[in-house]
């Protein structure tokens, strides 16, 4: 605290019945910015205001006009407080801390993954719970009554933002200024923003945003981390001893220790109950050794964030080790007792009335209440069921119903908290023991009123379950999880049986809470679609981020902040399925899978899983590609590969302008070859019995969307695949992973040539016609002209001679010879192409010996059979990137226009390309992919 804040009482300027500021007059030693007006308070030793509590610093002349709220009194103004969710610590750097208003590069610190709060660690035990409301549905409520307001958050705002009311820039760069809204991303100065229109519409992005107002969550006391489906960091805890919003003296640099060799200042620790002083949770204060018991009393309560009326407080000091003793002394320090090598320990007491008090109640999520809290008397004889009679009369609901609500603590010490009280428990004596525990805690407790009916079912996502068991071995093994003799959930499914996963649904949360507690699962949102806007579709983000480079994270982390948190997931938590079961009673949405080639092909074999009890049969899929080859990708337009430097609102915007179009898929069947039969006709009969018993062993089916590959390249492939499986931490890098490529190509090329006279020992038919086999190692069914990372083996010519032009919507597949692994290496590095052999909507392979096959870059080994490629009578819709940006401006869209507009007898870019020998398909280095106006298959 200042110096001069303790000796001038006229300095002090209390703001606490406009914003709770408690600001004392300062002399700054270094430029300093106003936090109100932006401007620098000008010239050396200039004097100017710095609040005690949250470091607000403002002119005088902008004393009386701030408009920004105390950090103290910001709980106070929240109706419905929401835990944030935070991210690991670290040093975040061009960010300020929403607490004490400082740089969060100068101390460890966290932010919130779903709105834009940062904090230092020092300060997240004094962080506001005021995080996005994303679940606000209300039983009975119309969609027509139902509003979105904004969400205002102060400061770090984005670069170059303006304000919506003035047109004038409004972020700083120098200190926490400016408003924005979090769900629709309008910026404002904080004198500005009060004349916005108080209804949000969600910007921009409002035709994919899921609506809070259509959503519920589960009331169980599973923390927010959980309910959305975020891997769990360790949570901030501050030191015993320090926090961020420091009262010092003199200058912000002193700390603690200079202040306490000083003559005329002493630190104190200061206690706020007794269970603070059980954990040894303390806060210090310092102060000038004159000061009078009451300057001691009101630091202590800044210290703590406590804005109330000072004189109901009183100062003890600690005796014993459970006695106290109140400070009485005008000059309490001359006296106070210190142990030795130990600062005095004090507590900060509240003056209780054994008779009477007031507690205040909150409607929360009731329905039309008129006010947001009521303040009721109470006394000694008031129990809970007297509480909630008084509070409904007060809210303008019948009072005799009162057996239909429960009382919810709810506490925002460290997050949201909530306990339903007995209605028998009494009310003074529960409010006394609060105070007496921790006066900060008693703070920021609120008594809610809430309908015992929730209108959220209570279903929970169950994985890791063995595949393929019928329905009752299911309900055998949970029951034996659970530890329960009955069943203690009303309804199982739908049961995916493919993956081991099921929905068990609950009647109620305590239930819910209980089954999440002994087994892997996922408590789920729930989404009314009566209430989703008909022009609107919700995007449904699914996003792997193991895919690739690992670049999945703060990709996740963008789209929770831009849209509803509830719609994005990651799929190693659960799979695709927990998402797609979410969105299943939502009539029309889109999806945007975020992954390699696997993930998409995940996402869709989910999809045909899903999709047969969901209200929308055929979503539309987009993609961001952070895998290595991202085929699909590239012919769909989004590109090679995701860098990290694209900004995510532009890619949420490319999925809203985005084209709706079909993507052909095949079946691959892998058939064994029958095993040598024993000459016995007793063993050849229960040989043959086992194989109809289970045709399983010698049959299995693959989806593919992409290509298959049989020989060299599926060799190459999976030698990668099993370096990768060995040392996983070392492949997460796409130039790495290439370069691997590469080293095994070359080791392919010199030392084994296991994939040789491929042509002589494999059959081939193409619609039923047998195909001669040139001289070649390895063959490549296409479904897209991309492959390996970008490369069109069949070639960009545009004279195809006896062939159809291809399309992935067109039901043909193009079927390409590969003729050594220096070819392979020249297709992949797009200096050359492959042979073109045949093109046909069937395919056939008949092989004699193992063969490494891949289906989408998945590489395994086959054993002699046949394998058969036929189209899957499963569909897909895709997203494809508008191949001109409506807004313009940005390199990728100058990028596709040049192509679209080359010469049809010209490679990419326009550079001249020469039919080469038809038997090899040679073609010049520049080809790398077929566009056309038709198709429009140009790769960024």
């Amino acid at each position: 605290m200042a110096a001069e804040g303790h000796n001038v009482d006229a300095n002090l300027v209390d703001m606490r019945p406009n914003h709770g500021h408690y600001f004392v007059k300062k002399t700054f030693g270094k430029p300093t910015y106003c936090h109100h007006c932006c401007d620098k308070i000008w010239g050396m030793l200039t004097t100017g205001y710095s609040c005690e509590m949250c470091n607000f610093i403002c002119h005088e002349k902008c004393l009386r006009t701030v408009v920004s709220y105390c950090s103290s009194v910001a709980l106070q103004l929240i109706k419905n407080p929401v835990a944030h969710t935070w991210s690991a610590p670290c040093l975040i750097k061009r960010k300020y801390c929403c607490v004490c208003r400082k740089r969060t590069d100068e101390a460890m610190s966290v932010e919130c993954e779903v709105c834009e709060y940062y904090v230092h660690v020092d300060c997240s035990d004094l962080a506001v719970s005021d995080c996005k409301e994303a679940a606000t549905y209300v039983a009975n409520m119309e969609s027509a009554n139902a509003v979105q307001y904004h969400h205002m958050r102060e400061g770090n705002l984005p670069k170059e933002s303006k304000c919506v009311v003035c047109r004038k820039t409004c972020f700083s760069t120098e200190c926490l200024a400016g408003m924005r809204c979090e769900w629709c991303g309008q910026t404002a100065h904080a004198v500005c923003y009060r004349q916005m229109d108080k209804e949000c519409d969600f910007g921009v992005l409002r035709k994919i945003v899921l609506p809070p107002m259509c959503l519920t969550i589960p009331r169980t006391e599973l923390p927010m981390e959980q309910l959305l489906n975020i891997s769990s960091h360790d949570q901030p805890q501050s030191r015993k001893v320090s926090s961020p919003s420091k009262i010092q003296a003199d200058d912000v640099s002193t700390t603690a220790e200079e202040i306490k060799e000083r003559d005329d200042f002493e630190v104190i620790r200061v206690f706020d109950g007794n269970n603070s002083y059980r954990l040894q949770i303390s806060r210090n204060i310092i102060v000038a050794k004159h000061v009078s018991v009451q300057q001691v009393r009101d630091a202590a309560l800044r210290r703590f964030h406590i804005n109330d009326t000072p004189e109901r407080y009183y100062i003890t000091q600690v005796v014993g080790e459970v006695e106290e003793e109140i400070l009485e002394d005008p000059v309490p320090l001359r006296n106070v007792k210190r142990p030795e090598g130990k600062r005095a320990q004090i507590f900060i007491r509240y003056y209780d009335d054994p008779d009477k008090d007031e507690v205040k109640v909150y409607g929360g999520w009731l329905r039309k209440v008129p006010v947001t809290f009521c303040a009721i008397s109470v006394s000694k004889d008031t129990i809970v069921q007297d509480l909630v009679t008084d509070a409904l009369y007060h809210f303008g609901l019948d009072g005799a119903l009162w057996n239909r609500y429960n009382l919810i603590e709810v506490s925002l010490d460290r997050g949201v908290a909530e306990r339903t009280c007995n209605p028998q428990e009494n009310v003074l004596q529960l409010v006394r023991n609060l105070r007496k525990d921790s006066l900060r805690r008693y703070h920021v407790v609120r008594f809610y009123v809430q309908e015992k009916e929730d209108p959220h079912d209570h279903a929970v996502f169950v994985g890791n379950l063995p595949v393929s068991l019928a329905q009752r071995q299911y309900e055998r093994i949970l029951l034996k999880l659970l530890g329960a003799k009955e069943k203690p959930f009303t309804a199982i499914g739908p049961i995916y049986f493919e993956y081991g996963s099921l929905i068990i649904t609950f009647n109620t949360p305590k239930a819910a809470t209980a089954a999440e507690k002994k087994l892997i699962v996922l408590c789920l949102p729930n989404v009314q679609p009566q209430m989703i806007p008909k022009d609107v579709e919700p995007l449904l983000v699914l996003v792997n981020v193991k895919s690739g480079g690992c670049q999945g994270t703060e990709l996740i982390q963008s789209f929770r902040k831009l849209l509803n948190p509830f719609q994005v997931f990651d799929v190693l938590n659960g799979g695709p399925l927990v998402g797609l079961y979410v969105f299943r009673n939502i009539p029309k949405y889109k999806i945007l899978a975020c992954g390699g080639d696997g993930t998409i092909g995940w996402v869709l074999q989910c999809l045909d899983i899903a999709k047969q009890d969901a209200a929308c049969f055929s979503p539309p899929c987009g993609i961001v590609p952070l895998g290595t080859g991202n085929d699909l990708a590239r012919v769909l337009r989004w590109g090679g590969g995701y860098t990290g430097e694209e900004n995510p609102m532009d890619i949420l915007k490319d999925v809203i302008e985005a084209d709706t179009v079909k993507l052909d898929r095949w079946a691959v069947v892998f058939h064994e070859e029958e095993r040598n039969q024993p000459t016995s006709s007793g063993t050849q009969t229960e040989m043959s019995e086992q194989t109809m018993n289970n045709p399983e062993d010698q049959t299995s089916m693959i989806i593919m969307n992409n290509y298959f590959g049989i020989g060299i390249d599926a060799d190459v492939c999976l030698k990668f695949h099993n370096k990768r499986d060995a040392n996983p931490e070392k492949f997460q890098s796409r130039l790495f992973n290439k370069t691997q490529y590469a080293k095994i190509g070359l080791q392919k090329m010199f030392f084994e040539r296991t994939c040789k006279d491929l042509f002589k020992r494999i059959e081939l038919e193409v619609d039923g016609r047998t195909i001669e086999l040139p001289n070649i190692e390895g063959i490549v069914v296409l479904n897209l002209l991309s492959w390996g990372s970008g490369a069109n083996p069949w070639g960009t010519s545009k004279e195809e001679g006896n062939f159809s032009k291809p399309t992935h919507y067109d039901g043909l597949l193009e079927v390409v010879g590969i003729s050594d692994v220096s070819r392979l290496g020249l297709i992949q590095s797009k200096l050359a192409a492959g042979i073109r052999i045949a093109q046909g909507g069937s395919i056939r392979i008949t092989t004699h010996e193992e063969w490494p096959v891949q289906v989408d870059g998945e590489p395994h080994i086959q054993p002699p059979g046949t394998i058969t490629i036929l189209k899957s009578a499963l569909k897909a819709q895709m997203l494809k990137k508008a191949k001109k940006s409506r807004r313009g401006g940005n390199a990728s869209s100058l990028l596709n226009q040049a192509q679209d507009t080359t010469d049809p007898l010209s490679g990419p870019l326009g550079v001249p390309s020469t039919l080469g020998d038809p038997q090899h398909g040679k073609t010049t280095p520049d080809n790398t992919a077929a566009d056309s106006d038709e198709e429009g298959d140009a790769f960024l």
